[in-house]
């Protein structure tokens, strides 16, 4: 069975795989994460998803290599990662109290191929007040992520209500990245440990 190569040094999608049984190493791309004028959130995390695999898969012809990329947006724009604690606060407060969506695109090269989607989830913020959003800010939390907050940490307790997936607003979308290793011949429970083995 083909080697898989997770092309992201996200701690996070490394957790997320290891959730489902998955063994991989780790090869980060390097890539121009520019977006082009005019395009779209959604083309823009595929595009980019793509370019990650395909990059890492160039060394590595004979693995499955996964890429990934997310995307919060409101209105259309992309909320990026926060350059100072500033910026995170005041995304914090045009995401307080609105729906936004989170992008998730996953793309795995392998034989040749590239397969590549995109996944959305509605996220609906509560309405936050300024001495929260100080603290969070001042927490750190919010300096790495894409939108300025982490649904898996601390800043889940923002959420109001959540429409799609879960795992893909936390960076990796588990049931069409599973789907798509199952159709590129990996299926990842193939993998998971036998009770009845282990008793034996």
């Amino acid at each position: 069975m083909a080697r898989i190569i997770l092309a992201s040094a996200s701690p996070r999608r490394s957790e997320l795989l290891r959730q489902i049984g998955l063994t991989f190493s780790i090869r980060p791309a390097d890539v121009d994460e520019t977006p082009i004028p005019g395009e779209s959130p959604a083309v823009y995390v595929e595009r980019l998803a793509r370019a990650k695999a395909e990059a890492v898969a160039a060394g590595a012809p004979e693995a499955l290599v996964l890429g990934s990329d997310t995307s919060v947006v409101l209105d259309e724009v992309i909320l990026g990662k926060p350059v100072s604690r500033d910026d995170a606060a005041a995304t914090l407060q045009r995401l307080s109290g609105q729906v936004h969506q989170v992008m998730t695109a996953i793309a795995l090269v392998g034989a040749g191929q590239c397969r590549s989607l995109v996944v959305t989830t509605d996220v609906r913020f509560r309405t936050l007040s300024a001495g929260e959003i100080e603290a969070y800010v001042a927490s750190g939390e919010p300096m790495d992520k894409a939108g300025s907050y982490g649904i898996q940490g601390l800043g889940g307790i923002f959420v109001s209500e959540l429409r799609g997936s879960y795992s893909a607003v936390v960076g990796l979308p588990l049931q069409e990245t599973a789907a798509l290793l199952e159709n590129a011949g990996h299926p990842v429970w193939e993998n998971w440990p036998n009770s009845l083995e282990s008793r034996t």
